[in-house]
């Protein structure tokens, strides 16, 4: 038997499991504190429906998964004003914790080592009682 790697397909769960396994992920009480204290910048990338439909975490910097990385690379000529350094704590939060962890991964590329993500995404942060602000509507 071989003790080399598995190069095959992978099923999500693996995936994910594996993706994990590479860096800490946060709590909602974690994350929120580390915010608070300028100690990591919150990113929201959920979809505007489900923002529309939960509300927004106050502070948090809403960027959709499809921009992301342009966003976030402290190099790229679209990044965000806050994306300053490849040494920046981002905390990504999807709506469950799934999407975020292959985006976490997808920064840990870009050399964005300190990127993690929330486990169980906005809902976890809701359940724990932490700030959400209702979104308004706009446009009216």
């Amino acid at each position: 038997m071989s003790s080399a790697p598995h190069h095959g397909p992978v099923g999500i769960d693996e995936l994910l499991e594996r993706v994990r396994a590479g860096y800490r992920r946060v709590e909602a009480r974690e994350a929120y504190e580390t915010a608070r204290t300028g100690d990591a910048l919150l990113v929201d990338i959920r979809y505007a429906a489900l923002r529309e439909r939960d509300g927004l975490i106050p502070g948090a910097v809403v960027v959709e998964r499809n921009e992301l990385e342009w966003r976030l690379d402290p190099r790229g000529s679209h990044r965000l004003p806050e994306a300053t350094s490849h040494d920046l704590r981002i905390v990504l939060i999807c709506n469950e914790g799934y999407a975020s962890t292959l985006a976490a991964a997808s920064l840990h590329q870009l050399g964005l080592n300190r990127a993690t993500d929330l486990v169980g995404g906005f809902q976890s942060w809701r359940s724990a009682g932490l700030p959400v602000t209702p979104v308004t509507p706009t446009g009216i």
